[in-house]
């Protein structure tokens, strides 16, 4: 009976090691993903909000539109997203000219450990510009 017991608590042991090694695979091939989604979706969603007819009247300055940018960014971020994770989304600045968006993103799982969330957060600066070799005026642009 001993021997039994001995299996049994090796078995029990083991599939707990498996469940911990899971759960913390789980924090970093997610904290990873969710990083390079943070970086794509801002980029797509930065150049998605760029206000041209501004571009073509300032004659070259960029200008990046608010309710175009989150717009963008929520639908796309929302359908890249694992959906086993909870997500919590700040724009933390926003400057429409020059274009510069700083966002953080936590996530967390499912898993708690004695009632405590483990929240993992990204924070990216972006900023998009041009080349600037010269300057031109109102009248080229037209």
């Amino acid at each position: 009976m001993s021997k039994g017991m001995v299996i049994v608590g090796i078995i029990i042991l083991g599939v707990l090691t498996l469940g911990v090694v899971n759960i913390i695979q789980n924090y970093q091939s997610g904290s990873e993903l969710d990083y390079y989604l943070l970086e794509e979706t801002t980029e797509a969603a930065m150049i998605d909000a760029v206000d041209l007819g501004y571009y073509r009247i300032s004659g070259g300055i960029l200008r990046v539109d608010r309710e175009k940018f989150l717009e963008s960014f929520v639908r796309r971020f929302a359908e890249s997203v694992n959906r086993d994770r909870n997500y919590k989304v700040r724009i933390l600045d926003f400057n429409e000219t020059p274009p510069k968006v700083s966002i953080q993103v936590g996530s967390s799982t499912v898993a708690t450990f004695a009632g405590d969330d483990f929240d993992i957060v990204h924070k990216i600066d972006a900023i998009l510009e041009t080349k600037y070799y010269e300057d031109r005026l109102l009248g080229e642009v037209e």
